[in-house]
C-alpha cells in the first residue's frame, strides 16, 4: 500500500503543479494557481501520516517505507526548484515569458552553480535521512530495520556523489573556450 501511495503522491504532485500553472497562465488567476501550487506539501504529509501509521499498526518495516522517507526527503528539497523549472518552461513556450535562464558553463559561476545544485540534493537526502532515523527509532530494537538502514547508506551515497561533482568544478573549473566571453549569467 505504501509503494501505491508513493506513486499515487507522484501523480499528485504533477497533477497539481500542471493545474496550478493552468489556473496562473490560461485562466489567469495567478493567486489561486499559487493557492493550488502551495497544497504540494500536504501531498507529504499525507505519505508521512500514512505510512507512521503503517508502522505503528504493527508492518515491518521494509523498503517501501524507505521509499516513502526519501519521497518526502526529495519533494523537500527539490520540489520548489522543480516547479520554479518548469513553470519558466511553460511560461516561455506557451506563455511569451522570457526564455529561462541558462546555467554557467565555464569557471566559477559554474562551480557556484554545482553548489547550490548540491545543496537542493543534499538538503533533499538530509531529510530523508532525518525521517528514516526516526522510523529506525519509532521501530525500536524489537523490529527488523535493515531494510531502512540501507536506504541511509543510499542517501550518504547521494551526498557524497554531490560533494564531488561540486567540489569537481570548484577545484578543476572548466575554462571556457578562447573567443567565448568569460562573463555569463549567474544562475539563481
Amino acid at each position: 500500500m505504501i509503494a501505491l501511495l508513493v506513486v499515487l503522491c507522484e501523480v499528485a504532485f504533477w497533477v497539481l503543479l500542471a493545474a496550478g500553472l493552468a489556473l496562473r497562465y490560461v485562466a489567469r488567476k495567478p493567486r489561486l494557481g499559487a493557492a493550488v501550487l502551495l497544497c504540494e506539501p500536504l501531498l507529504e504529509v499525507v505519505l508521512l501520516v500514512v505510512t507512521a501509521i503503517d508502522l505503528k499498526n504493527g508492518a515491518e518495516p521494509d523498503w517501501k517505507h524507505g521509499l516513502a522517507a526519501v519521497y518526502i526527503g526529495f519533494t523537500v528539497g527539490l520540489g520548489h526548484s522543480t516547479i520554479k523549472w518548469v513553470d519558466a518552461r511553460v511560461a516561455h513556450r506557451w506563455f511569451g515569458g522570457p526564455p529561462p535562464v541558462k546555467p554557467p558553463k565555464y569557471g566559477m559561476a559554474r562551480a557556484a552553480h554545482e553548489w547550490r545544485t548540491a545543496a537542493r540534493w543534499i538538503l533533499a537526502a538530509a531529510v530523508a535521512l532525518g525521517l528514516l532515523q526516526a522510523a529506525v527509532w519509532y521501530v525500536g530494537s524489537g523490529g527488523d530495520t535493515g531494510s531502512l538502514r540501507v536506504w541511509q547508506q543510499k542517501m550518504g551515497l547521494v551526498i557524497g556523489i554531490n560533494l564531488i561533482i561540486a567540489g569537481g568544478y570548484t577545484v578543476f573549473p572548466k575554462k571556457a573556450p578562447k573567443g567565448v566571453a568569460e562573463r555569463e549569467p549567474v544562475d539563481r
